[in-house]
């Protein structure tokens, strides 16, 4: 549950920390504040090579959001199978997907309106 005294900023941080630091790929953040009825403010979406840098990338993520804020997600669901894998920390949502999954379900084109922001990650520079 999120820490009501980490800031959103301090969260998105240490998200995107976690997924570079384990070489996610193709890293975008979804602003849905604009956007009515929405169930959370940001989704920061990205994508693994297989399910064990699926699986990879998530455990950074909370490894780096548990170690810098103190703060753990609210749910996370999909480690079954490991190719979408959601991790909910209340107003910023996670999405970690395998690439043909992810171009499957094309979470950016379904949200359309919301603000994307690329993350140049700095292993590809």
């Amino acid at each position: 549950m999120q820490n009501s005294k980490v800031s959103q900023d301090e969260l998105i941080t240490s998200i995107l920390f976690g997924i570079e630091e384990v070489k996610g790929n193709h890293i975008n953040i979804l602003d849905l504040r604009e956007i009515e009825n929405t169930v959370c403010d940001y989704f920061i979406i990205c994508d693994g090579t297989s399910n064990t840098h699926v699986n990879a990338i998530v455990n950074s993520i909370q490894k780096t959001v548990s170690k810098a804020l103190k703060d753990k997600p609210w749910h996370v669901e999909g480690s079954d199978n490991s190719e979408w894998i959601l991790m909910d920390y209340v107003n910023v949502v996670v999405h970690v997907f395998q690439k043909q999954t992810r171009e499957y379900y094309d979470i950016e084109g379904l949200w359309g309106d919301a603000k994307v922001t690329a993350i140049e990650s700095s292993f590809n520079k």
